[in-house]
């Protein structure tokens, strides 16, 4: 990589293609897809990072669960299964616009703490869309709500968000540590945004009894049409999660590796008993389901995020904590909060976590070696974490939820998540700030 390319410092080139990247998904006038891989190509070409460092930037793990999930959740849907969600949560709350958006959220947010946020989103966004058409109801409330709780959930537990893996896995904390550091806050933000949601938008959310009547009346038995590939299906999908966990912890396989696995057997057993060709048709047809576009959008943006690391960009922004803090630990851990939760709005939290994670190790020498930083690292999950939320793009979740959305017929659109997403992510770290000040320091 060379220093100045063009009589241009390298820097300066990389944080222009991010910059691009930016201008051209608010601008919404191309493919989200297609620019990142016209940025991670120029990127290349320009000399800001090799062929070689651009394959090593690609988070594998993270597209392999991305394709594993939903495969299985293509073939999850032939059941009927998200149909008969729908229906039992909808009658759970009497078909009520305002109790559907409440139970829907705290759903997304217990599944996103014990599954991860980005397999959440793809089992419960369909139900969503469903539910909103079949209620006549705007859906963006309701998409913005998968969003926000899927990455606060995540927040709470280990194995909830990638950011959560990096930092657990280099630092030793388990799941346990996890849940009683973390939860407490989490608890507190799920109500408080529960509350939110329900006063901005529950109260206001209206449809017709005739459309409430009609849900109501459904069987939701009857939604399930095949119970055979329903029972492959669940069989399939509890080995995932419990792979998610075990294989993590104890064999050292990675998320991705698990559900690809899954998707692999799930696929293997709805052919049984099928001729070649209707295996075929079928095993065309789970792949169909793969959003690629998406895929792509996630492979461009880790190379062009790659660019701003081997550029030298993230590391000064990591050593400027170190700087503006003068050793003081109250202070260096709401840096790292504020820090992380900005960057993390607008660049894939996962590089920064990763370039953040030596340089809080360093301060040990400062501040003390093991638990004595815990703090530190509990700023710096929920900055990385709950700072995902700030924007469309700022975690895998939010591009998920988008990407199902815009298949539905539901665009979201850049600004107007910002318009809210991000004053809400202000308050969820707010919130984080005074829970650290009064437990931490």
């Amino acid at each position: 990589m060379h220093d100045i390319i063009f009589g241009i410092p390298a820097s300066y080139l990389a944080l222009a293609i991010m910059g691009m990247v930016y201008a051209v998904i608010i601008a919404e006038k191309m493919n989200q897809a297609v620019i990142a891989l016209v940025a991670s190509s120029l990127a290349v070409l320009l000399g800001l990072l090799n062929q070689e460092q651009a394959i090593d930037a690609i988070d594998f793990n993270t597209l392999f669960l991305l394709i594993g999930m939903m495969i299985i959740v293509g073939i999850m849907k032939e059941t009927g299964i998200f149909q008969y969600v729908a229906i039992v949560a909808a009658k759970s709350v009497r078909a009520s616009p305002r109790g559907l958006l409440a139970v829907l959220s705290l759903i997304t947010a217990v599944f996103s703490a014990f599954l991860d946020n980005v397999t959440t989103v793809m089992l419960i966004v369909p139900i969503v869309i469903l539910l909103t058409e079949q209620l006549k109801l705007k859906p963006f409330p309701f998409l913005l709500a998968q969003i926000i709780f899927s990455n606060v959930g995540g927040t709470a537990t280990l194995i909830g968000d990638p950011p959560n893996i990096l930092i657990g896995s280099a630092v030793g904390l388990s799941f346990t540590d996890f849940l009683f550091n973390m939860g407490p806050i989490i608890l507190i933000i799920i109500f408080v945004m529960v509350g939110v949601f329900d006063v901005i938008w529950g109260r206001h959310l209206t449809t017709s009894m005739r459309a409430r009547a009609h849900l109501l009346r459904y069987d939701a038995a009857k939604a399930l049409k095949n119970h055979v590939l329903l029972v492959k299906s669940f069989a399939v999908l509890a080995l995932v999660m419990a792979g998610f966990t075990l294989g993590h912890n104890f064999l050292h396989i990675e998320t991705g590796t698990t559900a690809l696995a899954g998707a692999a057997l799930l696929m293997f057993l709805d052919g049984i008993g099928h001729n070649l060709s209707e295996k075929n048709k079928k095993a065309h047809a789970a792949f169909h389901e793969v959003e690629w576009d998406t895929i792509f959008f996630f492979l461009g943006l880790f190379v062009v995020v790659a660019s701003l690391e081997h550029t030298g960009l993230l590391a000064k922004a990591a050593g400027m904590i170190t700087e503006v803090t003068n050793g003081d630990f109250q202070k260096t851990g709401l840096v790292i909060l504020w820090a992380s939760t900005f960057f993390s709005a607008f660049v894939n939290n996962i590089p920064f976590v990763a370039t953040l994670i030596p340089v809080i190790e360093s301060m040990g020498s400062v501040f003390g070696d093991g638990e004595a930083l815990n703090p530190l690292w509990w700023s710096l999950i929920l900055g990385a974490c709950l700072g995902g939320n700030g924007t469309l793009i700022g975690a895998s979740a939010n591009v998920m939820v988008a990407s199902f959305a815009d298949r539905a017929g539901h665009p979201i659109s850049f600004v107007k998540y910002i318009v809210y997403g991000f004053p809400l992510t202000l308050l969820t770290i707010i919130l984080a700030n005074i829970y650290l000040m009064i437990v931490y320091f």
